[in-house]
């Protein structure tokens, strides 16, 4: 006699199984900058030198009015949002579409290490480019030699 009961329809619930598990981003390598929902989000470089920062996004196809940058104390947050319809007529038959676009990323800079009145921002060729100076009083200054008097 056996103690372990057999279910006839264990086999059933297999692809499900089988498709959640590969439904999920473990095999998904290849899209790392996909949010959850599908969407892309913009890769980010952060460059510091002693004089600044300075941040580069990855955002092609967007427009200078479609960004907003956003510094509130040493948040600094980049947002984008477009919205595209074309409508086009054909043979009496009529074709909408839509597509919108948006993305939101926040770093976290220094505290009290920026110069928020000479952040400059510029976007050509699907680049934005932020350049975040740093104040005087935070640059990193060269070693400094005391003489032994």
């Amino acid at each position: 006699m056996s103690l372990i009961k057999k279910n006839r329809n264990s086999f059933n619930a297999m692809p499900a199984l089988f498709d959640d598990f590969l439904g999920r981003e473990l095999f998904n390598w290849g899209n790392t900058n996909y949010s959850s929902t599908q969407t892309t989000i913009p890769m980010v470089n952060i460059k510091e030198s002693p004089e600044n920062f300075e941040v580069e996004v990855a955002a092609p196809g967007m427009d200078k009015k479609d960004f907003r940058i956003q510094l509130d104390n040493n948040l600094l947050t980049i947002s984008s949002q477009k919205e595209n319809s074309e409508e086009t007529t054909q043979n009496g038959y009529s074709r909408k579409e839509f597509s919108y676009q948006s993305f939101q990323r926040s770093i976290i800079l220094p505290k009290d290490v920026v110069d928020q009145e000479g952040i400059k921002a510029s976007y050509n060729n699907g680049l934005l480019q932020l350049t975040i100076p740093k104040k005087e009083e935070a640059k990193q200054k060269g070693p400094r030699l005391i003489e032994v008097g």
